[in-house]
């Protein structure tokens, strides 16, 4: 097996931190509409996961289609992509049937690493990193 790269890693914490960060926020705005319960912090809990799971397996697709040629790595990205949206459909779709769940925290999490990508810029900027 290809060992992981720093970048994968470091992107991958980046995304995780920030989810980190919107789920608390996420579940003080719970607290302070007074909709807390157990299975707000559950929902929140099952999705960020696997959002952040995600995010690092689309590096790891990255990774692996990189040297290839161009329509074998078009190929493979496709295929990524089609299995991680399948694998957090389903635990969407679970999140929502089952009801040690909240509907709304289960869902809402899946956007934050978009939210944490969109940032990244910023962060770069500030850091004096040009690309």
């Amino acid at each position: 097996m290809k060992k992981i790269d720093g970048v994968i890693w470091r992107e991958s914490r980046y995304v995780a931190l920030w989810v980190l960060i919107l789920s608390i926020l996420m579940q003080a705005v719970f607290l302070v509409l007074s909709r807390w319960d157990y299975t707000v912090l559950l929902g929140n809990l099952l999705t960020a996961f696997f959002a952040v799971l995600n995010f690092f397996l689309m590096g790891l697709g990255v990774q692996a289609s990189l040297g290839k040629e161009e329509k074998e790595a078009k190929s493979l990205m496709k295929l990524s992509m089609t299995y991680r949206y399948l694998l957090l459909a389903v635990v969407v779709a679970l999140g929502i049937l089952l009801p040690c769940f909240h509907t709304v925290a289960v869902v809402v999490p899946v956007f934050f690493p978009r939210v944490a990508v969109l940032f990244r810029p910023l962060f770069d900027k500030k850091r004096g990193v040009n690309e």
